[in-house]
């Protein structure tokens, strides 16, 4: 019994023996596990320096209290103890240290372990660097005016590009419109809107707006107008007596019409010429027809026959 009861006080010894401070509780934590500061500065991506410096407790070496208790905290998570009663010790641990206590308690610094390298932080600047430069660049070619040399370069290839419809020029020829006769008549554009409308006299002019878009005509006599196209007389709009409508009556249309005309004549001359020979050979089949008649053709043959005789009356004497 005497022996259990010099044991009993030894027994309570045995708490004092254990790390009070979280610098202790994590290096006995490490050795343990069988790890060196090596590895667990691999782990945490801290420095051995600092680990060293937050077994030691001594949170001077430290650059404030934000990084001793994130040192701390990353050093209790890789070794398996309570990050945060650890965090906890470290904050009243520093409290006696020369840290400025007031200025850093306010925040802590991310966990070591996860701010990402230097490497990745340079690679993902160079990339937002760049982004922002080629929108910028961007920017400036759209935004940008162009510059005198590149208007003159658009002018110079403009009327190139447009050079094939030069239909234009015919539309600065007057269009004239002369009454040979009481004519009622309707002048119209595009849009419907009435340019001439009413009976022209006889002897009476009218000229078309030169600003006249697609203008069209409406008449029941044609041929009671005569039109020209600066000066020159084009073909008749239409049939005589025969109502037209919706005649286009620029100086464009009116001009194709009059190279149409122009072209017509040329292309019917060659179908003229078969006519006379038809007429020709209208004669030639008439002997064919009066020899099928034999009564017709036997009534001339007679009188040669008694002319014969006569002829050689002087042979018959004999």
């Amino acid at each position: 019994m005497a022996d259990e009861m010099e044991l009993e006080p030894g027994a309570g010894s045995v708490p004092d023996t254990q790390p009070d401070t979280p610098g202790a509780k994590l290096r006995v934590a490490r050795e343990a596990m069988g790890l060196s500061l090596s590895d667990i500065a691999t782990r945490t991506r801290i420095a051995q320096r600092q680990l060293e410096a937050v077994e030691r407790d001594d949170y001077a070496a430290l650059p404030g209290i934000p990084y001793a208790v994130g040192f701390a905290r990353a050093y209790a998570r890789a070794v398996g103890l309570d990050e945060v009663a650890i965090a906890a010790q470290v904050r009243q641990g520093v409290h006696g240290a020369d840290l400025n206590a007031n200025r850093y308690e306010m925040f802590e610094p991310a966990d070591p372990a996860r701010v990402p390298s230097r490497t990745l932080a340079w690679t993902a600047a160079a990339i937002v660097i760049l982004l922002v430069a080629a929108f910028t660049i961007w920017r400036m070619q759209i935004f940008t005016p162009p510059t005198s040399e590149e208007v003159a370069a658009r002018e110079q290839v403009a009327p190139t590009a447009t050079a094939p419809p030069v239909v234009a020029a015919p539309a600065s020829q007057p269009v004239v419109f002369t009454a040979v006769d009481d004519v009622w008549l309707r002048i119209y554009d595009e849009a419907g809107e009435r340019l001439k409308d009413g009976l022209m006299k006889k002897g009476d002019t009218f000229s078309l707006p030169p600003d006249a878009r697609n203008p069209m005509i409406l008449t029941g006599r044609p041929q009671a107008l005569s039109v020209t196209v600066g000066g020159k007389a084009v073909p008749p709009l239409g049939e005589a007596d025969r109502t037209i409508a919706d005649v286009p009556v620029s100086a464009e249309a009116l001009l194709a019409r009059g190279t149409a005309a122009a072209t017509t004549p040329a292309a019917t001359a060659p179908a003229a010429r078969p006519a006379p020979q038809r007429r020709v050979s209208r004669p030639a089949a008439r002997p064919a027809a009066s020899d099928a008649d034999m009564g017709a053709t036997s009534a001339p043959a007679a009188p040669p026959a008694p002319a014969a005789p006569s002829g050689s009356g002087a042979a018959t004497p004999e």
